[in-house]
């Protein structure tokens, strides 16, 4: 067993903690004076020598053991499994229930009815090399929250379904109204596409996996290489998202076992014509039956041996689903690890345990690290450690489905979260790969300094170098290889798609998503073939990168828990404001036909760079005076690191963006037509995309008062630093 972390008996481990302390105590933290940097170094290097590989394996090999998916008797000993494992070290955790509705396919059957007859398997098939493909308890491939229907129509291609797409149909006179699309994954988030295909009147929806996207074009496939196979199918969410995540029958409430709930007919989030997900294989001989124009662009063609005409027909399709709409239950495992000082702020880390089938790589790589980095705290505590602030530990359930777990607690805990949550760190999936994160821009400086003192785990690269390195193997251009040297690791904007959009795009909370990745080309997201044998295969063979993972954020946990002043930075968010506002400025000269006045948002992002550079100024100072003086002002600094970490809800507007008010951030959302892609400035962006000047100009005006709200607090913070004697 290994040793514990208080302990740190072993002289190999002693010496790798004396190594990285010598070399961490020489970098400034941002928020520490330089006499605790020792005592830092310390305790950082206790937590990344601490994640142990044999653990790592062993709970992934229990975890992805068998389906569990959310809503089944498996996630609940998921759940539980973990809740044992928490509670076995030490820390106070418990199991929340709550509820959603989550239907499973009862019905589900397409065929070409002409001009020829062919019926879709709609089937992955086991692979003899991997055990668990033939699992029991597999949900079948099918998208969540498609309506039940029984359709048939001519079929038309659609390429990725988004609006330039049928934009481009309308250019060459093909209409899909009346008719089944069939799209491709890619391009966009799945649910884009039955939502646009509606829109146009279309009646169905399909959607298959093309071997150019994530097939045999890359490299071989599973199990002779890590891509799709010709079967294999990507399950997912088609919730419509974009207008708001989490249980539909509950928008903006919790979802608790009596919690009042909408009549299914009233929901909006829920797709107006059926979609169905397919195989290549089964695409295929829908697609060879087409003809009709050609595929406009080489964009539009894929790499199937079909010649990709848009229709529509010959090729006739029936289309029938029916599903069981039932509410299910939600597990989140919720560990605490109380504050010693500042216990009612709270510092939050979550990832997601439910998986579409398996999910070794999505999400139980991401899973099994926070569980390790739960363990190193307990380590810490028993060897007298206790952090400042209050760090919460989640893993949440449901998230495959539209972000279940994760919105209902922070909706049913909305009030709590808006006076105590500092910040919320979010993982998902992890593997081999340089270490990346998106996030509010103020936290830039603080991530890229976890970057600096983090190291890849084979080569031993601190992960900027890291970062810079694959980012120059992949640039094209000396433009783009210039770039990277000139920009190194910065984090990007955070769209949704996993745990953290409750917290930042509703609550107004500083989020950031943080994990390792982006070395493995693979074809198996969604799919049966997500399994343990994959994962140790491709992903992570000896776990090192899920070790890495568990370290990095261990230590950004830490840093943030017990700063003695919050090290965030509101000249970075002015700076990445402003090139949001030339961006905007350029659509709109390009889009709109009277210039777009952004002199207001312009002259708000500049007073909160003068506050941002006051703020550094006094923290500096601050830090400057060491521990013993900022001990001794620790009342104060509590009511000042408040006003710090409340700066993010200055962003938020509280009638939400246009038609969608459940979104509240105006820096940061995910886009109405991208789904988790992100849209900065999303009011004014999208204003301006939709050629809607008037809104446009209402949207900035917004934009320029929620900047200048955190602005003055910006100012108010630093004030009072300086007024500290």
């Amino acid at each position: 067993m290994p040793k514990p972390l208080g302990v740190l008996a072993s002289a190999s481990c002693g010496a790798l903690v004396l190594l990285a302390t010598a070399a961490a105590a020489q970098q400034p933290i941002r928020g520490y004076p330089s006499d605790a940097l020792p005592e830092r170094a310390r305790l950082e290097a206790a937590l990344r020598a601490s994640p142990d590989t044999a653990r790592l394996r062993q709970y992934l090999s229990f975890m992805s053991a068998e389906p569990h998916h959310a809503g089944s008797a498996r996630s609940l000993a998921v759940a539980q499994y973990a809740l044992a494992r928490f509670r076995e070290w030490g820390l106070d955790a418990r199991i929340d229930t709550l509820q959603a509705l989550m239907p499973t396919p009862v019905t589900r059957r397409v065929e070409m009815v002409a001009p020829t007859r062919y019926v879709l398997q709609l089937r992955e098939p086991a692979i003899p090399q991997d055990s668990d493909s033939r699992d029991a308890g597999q949900l079948p491939t099918f998208n969540a929250y498609s309506p039940d229907g029984d359709v048939t129509g001519d079929l038309v291609y659609v390429n990725y379904g988004i609006p330039a797409d049928y934009a481009e149909l309308a250019r060459l006179g093909v209409d899909v109204r009346g008719k089944i699309v069939i799209a491709r994954y890619g391009g966009s988030w799945r649910g884009i596409k039955p939502k646009v295909a509606a829109e146009h009147g279309a009646i169905g929806c399909l959607i298959y996996s093309d071997p150019r996207d994530d097939g045999y074009w890359t490299d071989d496939v599973y199990p002779n290489g890590p891509m799709r196979p010709e079967q294999g199918v990507q399950r997912g969410s088609v919730m419509d998202m974009p207008t708001y995540p989490g249980d539909p029958l509950t928008p903006g409430w919790g979802n608790r076992p009596g919690a009042r709930m909408l009549p299914r007919e009233s929901v909006t989030t829920i797709e107006r014509i059926p979609v169905l997900p397919i195989s290549y294989g089964d695409a295929l001989p829908l697609l060879r039956a087409l003809s009709g124009p050609m595929a406009p662009l080489d964009s539009w063609k894929g790499a199937l041996a079909v010649p990709y005409h848009l229709g529509p027909g010959p090729a006739r399709v029936h289309l029938a689903l029916r599903f069981d709409w039932q509410v299910r239950p939600l597990y989140d495992v919720i560990v605490t690890i109380p504050g010693s000082t500042d216990g009612d702020q709270w510092v939050m880390h979550g990832n997601h345990h439910d998986a579409w089938v398996n999910g070794a790589h999505d999400p139980l790589s991401g899973a099994i690290a926070l569980m390790e980095t739960a363990r190193a705290f307990a380590e810490l505590q028993r060897g007298g450690w206790h952090p400042r602030r209050t760090i919460v530990l989640a893993l949440w359930d449901g998230e495959e489905w539209g972000l279940l777990g994760s919105t209902e607690w922070a909706e049913a805990n909305a009030d709590a979260l808006r006076t105590h949550a500092v910040a919320y760190f979010n993982s998902d999936t992890n593997g081999k790969g340089a270490l990346g994160a998106s996030g509010s821009h103020t936290l830039e400086t603080f991530f890229r300094e976890i970057a600096r003192d983090s190291h890849d785990p084979v080569n031993g690269h601190d992960e900027i170098a890291e970062s810079i390195d694959r980012g120059l193997e992949r640039a094209r251009t000396e433009a783009d290889s210039s770039r990277i040297r000139r920009l190194p690791w910065r984090i990007g904007a955070l769209g949704s798609g996993s745990d953290y959009t409750v917290f930042i795009d509703h609550l107004g909370i500083a989020s950031a998503d943080m994990r390792h990745g982006g070395a493995q080309e693979a074809g198996v997201y969604h799919s049966i073939y997500d399994s343990y044998q994959f994962y140790t295969r491709f992903y992570d063979d000896g776990f090192k990168y899920a070790a890495a993972q568990s370290g990095a954020m261990a230590t950004a946990l830490l840093r943030l828990a017990d700063a003695p002043v919050l090290p965030f930075s509101f000249t970075d968010a002015a700076a990445t404001q402003r090139r949001y506002v030339r961006e905007i400025d350029s659509l709109a000269r390009r889009t709109l036909r009277d210039t777009l006045d952004l002199t207001a948002v312009t002259g708000a992002v500049e007073v909160l760079a003068a506050a941002g550079a006051r703020y550094d100024s006094a923290l500096v100072a601050a830090t400057a005076r060491g521990s013993a003086w900022l001990d001794a002002h620790r009342a104060q600094l509590t009511a000042i690191n408040r006003d710090v970490y409340l700066s993010e809800r200055d962003l938020t507007d509280d009638h939400g963006l246009p038609r969608r008010p459940w979104y509240r951030h105006t820096i940061y959302a995910p886009g109405f037509y991208t789904g988790y892609g992100v849209k900065t400035m999303p009011g004014i962006r999208e204003a301006v995309e939709q050629k809607d000047a008037a809104e446009a100009r209402e949207q900035s005006a917004v934009v320029a008062t929620a900047i200048l709200r955190m602005a003055a607090r910006a100012d108010a913070a630093a004030r009072d630093l300086m007024a500290l004697r």
